[in-house]
């Protein structure tokens, strides 16, 4: 018995640090390969990256009111001298009002008429610890997204985490382009046009382990 538990043990660990970091998933015509990273990642080798079958990215460039991930200039111009198509993402703040959190992006984000379309990461896991009531949250969500989209002339692409759609309803009640995340299956919705398949891959010309994406063509 104790055999058998050591070998599925030794296949178990295969699977996550071996099997799992290096699947993608097949793409379908006209999908693309990409990453979303942070400062997390430390120093991005964006060739290398491209070299990897990577033609996308998606890079933090503000959460709250005031915090400017300090990697974003570096990583924008990294990607886009790459050739990867490069969007701009926001961490939104349960304790910062929408419109405060909108200027910040703005002011790091300009727009680009060639860039993706701007993000926004909504999550309760890592965010400050107030929870205001829905209505509150919708209010604020909502003065965020009419200010960057007046800016970008395009709509917002929603990043929702399962903890803050179980709390704020945000993809039943706020109607835009869906970033989905689903452990390895492809969503079993139709209305989303990134999906999020893990946290754990490993690309060419990065440290460690990175988001892998996968973008579908719009509607």
């Amino acid at each position: 018995m104790g055999g058998v538990l050591i070998v599925l043990a030794a296949l178990v660990s295969a699977w996550w640090f071996l099997w799992v970091p290096n699947w993608r998933p097949p793409l379908r015509v006209g999908e693309h390969y990409g990453v979303d990273v942070s400062a997390h990642q430390n120093h991005i080798d964006w060739p290398k990256v491209a070299g990897d079958g990577i033609d996308f990215a998606y890079i933090k460039a503000s959460e709250g009111g005031d915090f400017v991930d300090r990697r974003f200039g570096e990583n924008w111009r990294g990607a886009g001298e790459a050739g990867l198509d490069r969007g701009a993402y926001h961490f939104f703040s349960l304790c910062t009002p929408g419109l405060v959190q909108a200027r910040n992006f703005l002011a790091v984000a300009s727009p680009d008429p060639v860039a993706l379309a701007p993000a926004v990461d909504l999550e309760l896991a890592g965010n400050c610890g107030e929870r205001p009531d829905a209505a509150v949250v919708h209010t604020e969500l909502e003065a965020f997204l009419r200010q960057v989209e007046d800016a970008w002339r395009t709509e917002v692409v929603l990043y929702v985490g399962d903890d803050f759609e179980a709390r704020y309803g945000v993809r039943r009640g706020v109607v835009r382009p869906l970033w989905h995340r689903r452990f390895l299956l492809r969503p079993d919705v139709d209305d989303w046009q990134i999906w999020q398949v893990h946290g754990y891959a490993h690309v060419d010309g990065v440290s460690g382990r990175v988001d892998l994406d996968l973008r579908r063509p719009v509607a």
